[in-house]
């Protein structure tokens, strides 16, 4: 088996998998039906396309900053008759950063990753209005096994976050938690600690349909890099060609 990773960040992110009518709410993480949508939208996929293919992935993620919940307010008009709908309650997950995992075929893993790199349609976080704000693409599929990949990937939550633990844990603490939150597709035959109806069966807007899927939740230990990614916002600028200064001219006497 091989595993696919996708790094999802962005200022603002939204994974319903209960969202109905005037009250739009989010996971407080991805949901497989998501990032599956995600990855179909890459390739191309018309939303009557089969999914069967992709549902038989096995699919996992890893909370690296959970960020914070935060509730819109939304208006929109009926795109034939221009009648005002129903004002919805909507609610995002602000400055979060999670990594997604999917194993299964490598072949068709393959294939994800080639379309993520080059995908047919703009990749969004659940929804339009939420785009990346960091590359999506975490390398072509691995030989290892979903829990072990997410267990030892690098911790990916952005530099401010870290800064930030560090000053709430005091003076002289190892910044970053201890463990990571991991949410995983529960094998066959065990008992889910919980459970989600986020497996896409179609995605067709006429009659969307999902079925349930079991979930075990874990932890891992944050693997910190042993550099922070530095940001230096001048690297592309071209230089200019040092002058020295003129010699001014000497004083006026009268």
């Amino acid at each position: 088996m091989s595993v696919l990773l996708l790094r999802l960040a962005g200022p603002l992110q939204a994974w319903g998998s209960a969202a109905r009518f005037a009250r739009r709410s989010t996971e407080n993480a991805p949901t497989k039906s998501g990032v599956l949508g995600l990855l179909a939208a890459a390739q191309g996929r018309p939303r009557q396309a089969d999914l069967s293919d992709l549902a038989a992935l096995r699919f996992g993620v890893r909370i690296d900053q959970p960020g914070s919940r935060l509730r819109d307010f939304h208006t929109a008009h009926h795109a034939d008759s221009d009648k005002a709908m129903p004002l919805s309650e909507r609610f995002y997950l602000a400055d979060a950063v999670f990594v997604a995992g999917l194993e299964g075929d490598p072949g068709l893993l393959r294939e994800l990753h080639e379309a993520l790199v080059c995908p047919s349609f703009l990749p969004y976080l659940g929804r339009r209005s939420c785009p990346p704000s960091r590359p999506l693409d975490m390398g072509p599929p691995q030989d290892t096994s979903l829990e072990e990949a997410l267990r030892h990937t690098e911790w990916q939550a952005s530099c401010s976050y870290v800064r930030q633990l560090q000053r709430t844990a005091g003076r002289g603490a190892v910044a970053g938690p201890e463990v990571l939150d991991v949410l995983l597709d529960c094998p066959p035959g065990d008992v889910p600690d919980f459970s989600l109806r986020d497996t896409p069966v179609s995605y067709d807007p006429r009659h969307r349909r999902y079925a349930l899927r079991g979930i075990r939740s874990t932890q891992a230990t944050a693997m910190r890099p042993d550099t922070p990614p530095a940001h230096e916002p001048t690297t592309g600028l071209t230089p200019l060609p040092f002058e020295s200064p003129a010699t001014p001219p000497p004083p006026r006497t009268t």
